[in-house]
């Protein structure tokens, strides 16, 4: 082993092709006749299946071909000499529409000599501008081929049907005659190499004819192992067992054709042997049964074994099982550091890390080789420098080999505290979902982490499992070191904020301690101060006398960066409509100066977790992420210590509500069921005002809902009010710890509705939801309203009503999560390989431009201060701060300065600094500072080179995908208009679906139109669909005078504005006379017969408005009239007069593509995104969102994010058969020759590279130094 020096060789690219019958028995080493594989000795046989030169399993046993063990040899192929030709059943559509292309006698292509020409110039065309030449090119040029003679040999051609899975029939003036694989092996010879490459085939890696199979290749035993049960029976791979059938029949094939058998007979068994190759290339071919094991189970054979989840491109090679992990159970321990993991000794034993042997350890690994394996700290294996690996374990005496050991060993050791690991969970939703910890060795059995580090795991307590994973080189540690320690991940490139902070009792203790009137005493804060480790001195303390106190505050600062100047509102603020500042009354209004907290509550606001702009966010962006984590380590370690002293409980009687209050939410009930009960009698009576698109039932369903709506809210809000901050629950939601006073209304007061699909529960029994009730009853009662809270009691049906909300609510977490997880991977897939240039450009692996500056600004969201470049208006503040008082730079200075800095920045940064600094009276040093650290702080945030930004991007918008809603919802307050929201509409968005599944359009109106509502409502019947059912009462035919009589509704006309004369008008088109009588119009057509069919294309004629448009609602937005459609289409809206074309809009993507070009499009698509995520209360930063859409618009049309556009249109053959639908990808690009690049992320990790993106797009030479020396000491360049 080692004199073998390992070689890794880099693969450029791979290239795809068909293999010839000639190529195949030439790197055949065994032609295989027998269909067995052991002899009675268990020996393989001579010529089967396991034949010895096909390579070997058996351990010890060395390779007949190569001379080599199990280890070292390759595997060698084999082959079978069919008996008849058999068609390879993954390329029957090619060879279909090739015998269809081609003449059926001299085998040249069915174009005329001009059109083919005209074919040749048009692909050569297509290579010059393109260097590639799309597929579409070709499908047309197979499309324009309908000769029914060929242009060449004048033959008759016939017309050819293809019967799944293999059959192909000529209907000859015979009759239809079926083509064996012989004459369609014999026609595709013919084919000529030019005709070839006019279909778009590349005939010097892939003749047709070799579709159709003479040779057979036998994989090696490594593709097919045997495995020997407990009971000692030889237990074959499907693949020997599909292998053997076709060597069986193949056999009794060739021993009837020797013979002579009838046709039939061998008809037969050649259609047997089709079957059984079939099978063993595809179990799944549509039209024939998969083949079966004894047991009943289908085979998996070649097909089944690549594609899929379990196949080996997504199982084998994208991704790997790995050594040196570890995985258990976790559990909190505030105790740690955040970026501390603790390790259970069990586990420390068993995993290792390699640690050469140096002067400064030797004595240290002696020691470790000393307790070996079983003592801890000790050591599992040493390597000497010549490879030889010694293991521990069996060494009796082991105080010599720690003897022997030197400089240059290498001693695989323990895992002990302080070395680097990395912590993972799954789902790995974003890039926190894995970071570097250092390792905590500690007793017991499970992973221990800081509480505070949940968030970004998205993990909790309650039996989650985490993974482990050692990094075993030098260069891995060193990255993960620098790249994915917790403190560098505390700001999330989702939205520039930090996703790890304070949280639950952090935030409740962090409450108790800050507020006003908590004092501790000496020996408190002692134990307080040494649980952080805090060294410093002790402020003076508030107050002196009986005896000396410290107020929370005072102590709280001591940990605060002395020059932090910084003011913000606590989450307890109660929105006050005049804010009194730091005089506020709940001390809301946090005020810190020089690192002193004068005023306010420490909660979420300030240090929790998910909280942009708090005051850890400003921490960790003015002093660095290490600050950030000493501040997070010692509060929390403060706080944990101080809730446990002070204690925090929520009992029981703490949900009791008071008598008042009782009576107050009875007499609220009684209002609201007095509101109802009108409701209900309004409805039965038939008297309830209907509300636009909805029937009496809905709008009564609609009213109801509304009303027990407001019912639990004002029951939630008299509990709230009823408690006061005294009370552990309040203290908990308004603090933000955990939450919310919808809770505890649920809790304390009622209920509610439970609802099913957004409605009430109105299925069950016939008529009604339970047999409690009677039939048709609409009381709230009926249809699962709950009135009691959880601390009075459900009654049963009230339970039964709730535990069929419960589960509607766990059906849509399990849909949600599996809809948002396809989501993310598609997303993923299709930007991986976007990466950041040198140039600052967005490129993709082929090198193309997708952005020409990421994200417009270059700014990097995770550098960025949530979202903006640089936070000018907060820096000039702090110079202010810093500077005391001057006199004022006058305008024209400040115009030289940002003169001077014009080129740094972007125009928007420019602007905010003009008018911050024209504002902000600072001196002329103040200005200087703001314009260089502007510049300065911008550079700073900008992204690097080599960062993966298409990943970030997708995980980014694919992570907050799992905490949206999932249903339709009635539209922002206009109840008439049902809108695609949440991840639904997300999806819709990512798809680029044709047609969303409810379009709306916005429209805008210009001059007098926008002002009053009757000139909106004028455009806007112009606008809604008008056909003539919409005007009639009644359409019927008159058989008698043989014409169609049309009643008129005037009311309906007059709504819609159309007089007599447009009717006649629009109905005079037809060949028919009209004629109007009154209300009624009737229409005899020219043709008697045509009646019947005038009938039926009546109902649906346009009299008016645009199609498409179902509904349309005018409503006062902001000052102006805007009509709002159901049903969309833009361009025929866009001609109406009143229109204002620059801002009406619609969701339909595809439709402002086609009328306002791609541009426009993919603006649509960016507010749309971000218009979703803001919906859902999701903070998702604009620049991922634009990098979405400028990859689907990238090509000039909108490509949905999947397997019809982006991910596959990539150039990489192997990501494309990685990501979905495998097999056909390989074949084609076999037939076409295509070869891979691997310039991109999964073909990489497939052939096993380094990925060029982020530190493997980095390539390190370096020159030694002697060479140095002979050019004459100069360096090398």
């Amino acid at each position: 082993m080692a004199s073998e020096e390992l070689i890794h060789k880099v693969v450029d690219e791979i290239s795809f092709g068909l293999i010839s019958p000639k190529d195949l028995r030439k790197q055949s080493v065994v032609e295989i006749q027998t269909p067995d594989t052991y002899d009675e000795d268990g020996a393989p046989i001579t010529a089967g299946l396991m034949d010895g030169r096909l390579g070997t399993l058996e351990p010890r046993q060395r390779c007949k071909t190569c001379g080599n063990t199990a280890i070292r040899c390759p595997g060698h192929f084999g082959h079978i000499e069919l008996a008849v030709p058999i068609v390879h059943i993954e390329f029957t559509k090619i060879i279909f529409d090739l015998l269809k292309s081609t003449c059926r006698s001299c085998g040249r292509i069915l174009l005329s000599e001009d059109a083919a020409k005209k074919a040749r110039q048009r692909i050569e065309r297509f290579n010059e501008l393109l260097g590639t030449i799309p597929d579409e090119v070709y499908k047309e040029i197979m499309a324009d081929i309908k000769a029914k003679q060929c242009p060449y040999c004048a033959s008759v051609q016939y017309k050819i049907t293809f019967e799944k899975p293999t059959k192909f029939i000529e209907q000859t003036e015979a009759g239809s005659e079926p083509l064996t694989p012989s004459m369609i092996r014999e026609r595709l010879e013919r084919v000529s190499d030019e005709d070839l490459e006019v279909l778009g085939f590349n005939p010097k890696v892939a003749r047709p004819e070799w579709m159709v199979l003479q040779v057979l290749p036998v994989p090696p035993v490594y593709v097919r192992p045997s495995i020997t049960l407990e009971s000692g029976i030889r237990s074959e791979d499907d693949l020997t067992h599909k292998l053997v059938d076709i060597i069986r029949i193949n056999q009794r094939l060739k021993e009837n054709m020797e013979a002579g058998a009838p046709t039939l007979i061998i008809q037969d068994l050649s259609e047997l042997l089709q079957y059984h190759v079939t099978t063993y290339f595809n179990n799944e071919a549509s039209g024939i049964p998969p083949a079966r094991h004894r047991s009943g189970r289908a085979l998996k054979t070649l097909s089944q074994r690549l594609k899929g989840k379990e196949g080996r491109f997504r199982s084998n090679l994208s991704g790997k099982r790995v050594d040196f992990s570890a995985r258990t159970v976790i559990s909190p321990d505030p105790n740690l550091d955040i970026n501390e993991v603790g390790v259970p000794q069990d586990v420390a034993m068993r995993l290792s890390v390699p640690e050469k042997v140096t002067a400064w350890n030797i004595e240290e690994m002696k020691k470790f080789v000393v307790n070996g394996p079983e003592n801890y700290p000790g050591a599992l294996y040493i390597i000497r420098p010549d490879g030889k690996r010694i293991r521990l374990e069996f060494v009796v005496d082991r105080t010599k080999i720690a003897e022997a050991v030197e400089l240059g060993f290498i001693v695989e050791r323990h895992l002990k505290n302080g070395d680097i690991a990395i912590f993972n969970r799954q789902p790995s939703l974003h890039r926190m979902s894995i970071m570097a910890h250092y390792v905590r060795v500690l007793p017991y059995k499970t992973f221990r982490m800081h509480l505070c580090v949940c968030p970004p795991y998205n993990a909790d307590f309650d039996g989650d499992e985490m993974n482990l994973h050692v990094p075993q080189s030098e260069e891995a540690r060193t990255e993960s070191l620098l790249l994915m320690q917790v403190q560098d991940q505390i700001l999330s490139p989702r939205f520039g904020g930090p996703i790890i902070g304070a949280i639950r009792d952090f935030i409740t203790g962090a409450y108790y301690f800050t507020r006003k009137g908590n004092y501790v005493n000496r020996e408190q804060v002692d134990r307080l101060l040494t649980s952080t480790g805090y060294t410093g001195e002790l402020p003076e303390p508030e107050i002196k006398e009986p005896q000396p106190l410290w107020s929370g505050k005072q102590i709280f600062s001591l940990f605060l960066p002395k020059t932090l100047n910084y003011v913000l509102k606590a989450n307890i603020c109660q929105g006050c409509t005049k804010c009194e500042e730091e005089e506020c009354k709940h001390d809301a209004y946090v005020v810190v100066k020089n690192g002193q907290l004068v005023s306010g509550i420490i909660d979420r606001r300030s240090i929790g977790s998910e909280q942009s702009e708090s005051l850890l966010h400003r921490i960790i962006k003015d002093y660095g992420t290490q600050a950030g984590r000493a501040f997070l380590n010692n509060v929390t370690h403060l706080l944990k210590l101080f809730i446990s002293m002070r204690g925090f409980s929520y009992t029981y009687d703490q949900l009791v509500l008071s008598p008042k209050a009782e009576n107050r939410i009875k007499k609220t009930m009684d209002r609201i069921q007095k509101k109802i009960d009108g409701h209900i009698e309004d409805y039965r009576n038939g008297s309830l005002p209907r509300l636009p698109g909805q029937t009496m039932e809905e709008s009564f369903e609609i009213y109801v809902m509304h009303e027990l709506a407001t019912a639990r809210d004002e029951a939630g809000k008299i509990a709230d009010d009823d408690f006061t901050l005294e009370n552990a629950g309040i203290v908990m939601t308004r603090t933000g710890a955990r939450g919310s006073s919808l809770n505890i209304g649920q809790m304390a007061a009622c209920v509610g509705q439970q609802s099913v699909r957004g409605k009430r529960i109105l299925r069950g029994y016939a008529g009604r939801a339970l047999p409690h009730f009677v039939d048709g009853d609409p009381s709230p009662r009926a249809r699962g309203f709950v009135y009691n809270s959880y601390q009075s009691g459900l009654n049963a049906i009230e339970f039964f009503f709730h535990a069929m909300g419960g589960r509607e609510g766990l059906v849509d977490t399990a849909v949600r999560t599996q809809q948002s997880g396809y989501m993310q991977r598609r997303l993923i897939n299709a930007l991986e390989h976007i990466r950041l240039e040198y140039d600052s450009t967005v490129r993709d692996s082929a090198g193309d431009i997708i952005q020409f500056r990421y994200g417009e600004d270059g700014v990097d969201p995770a550098k960025s201060d949530h979202g903006k470049a640089v936070n000018v208006s907060r820096l000039i503040e702090q110079i202010k701060i810093g500077e005391g008082k001057g006199e004022p730079a006058p305008a024209d200075f400040i115009k030289k300065q940002l003169k001077a800095v014009e080129d740094q920045l972007t125009p928007i940064l420019l602007d905010q600094l003009k008018s911050n600094l024209s504002k902000s009276k600072l001196s002329r040093k103040g200005v200087e500072k703001a314009a260089t650290l502007t510049a300065e702080q911008y550079k700073r945030a900008l992204m690097e080179p080599g960062e993966a930004v298409g990943i970030v991007a997708a995980q980014s918008i694919g992570e907050p995908g799992t905490q949206m809603t999932l249903r339709t919802f009635h539209y922002a307050g206009v109840k008439e208009q049902n809108v695609t929201l949440g991840l639904p509409r997300l999806i819709e968005i990512v798809d680029a679906r044709r047609i969303p599944s409810t379009p709306i359009m916005t429209i805008y109106l210009m001059g007098e139109h926008a002002k009053s509502k009757e000139g909106a409502v004028e455009v806007a019947r112009n606008i809604i669909y008008t056909s003539l059912e919409n005007l009639a009462s009644a359409i019927y035919e008159d058989p008698v005078k043989e014409e169609i009589v049309v009643e008129l509704n005037r009311t309906m006309m007059d709504d819609r504005s159309v007089s007599m004369d447009e009717v006649k008008t629009r109905l005079e088109l037809q060949n028919a006379t009209v004629t109007v009588d009154g209300n009624s119009v009737s229409i005899k057509p020219k043709k008697a017969e045509a009646l019947k069919r005038m009938l039926t294309k009546l109902p649906g004629f346009q009299i008016k408005g645009v199609p498409d448009i179902k509904r349309v609602l005018v409503t006062e937005e902001s000052g102006e009239w805007v009509i709002r459609t159901d049903g969309s289409n833009l361009a025929k809206v866009l001609e109406v007069e009143g229109v204002d074309t620059s801002r009406t809009t619609t969701n339909n993507i595809h439709e402002i593509a086609k009328t306002l070009g791609v541009e426009a499009s993919r603006n649509a698509l960016v507010n749309e995104a971000k218009g979703v995520l803001e919906d859902q209360g999701l903070d998702v930063d604009v620049r991922h969102v634009m990098l979405v859409a400028d990859m689907m618009t990238t090509t000039g049309d909108v490509q949905q994010i999947g397997r019809h556009g982006i991910s596959g249109k990539k150039a990489s053959v192997l990501a494309r058969a990685a990501f979905e639908i495998t097999v056909p990808n390989i074949v084609e690009a076999a037939v076409k020759g295509e070869s891979d690049p691997l310039a991109g992320v999964t073909e990489n990790v497939i052939v096993g590279q380094s990925i060029p993106i982020g530190t493997g797009l980095v390539e390190l030479y370096m020159s030694t130094f002697e060479k140095q020396e002979k050019e004459g000491g100069k360096t090398e360049a």
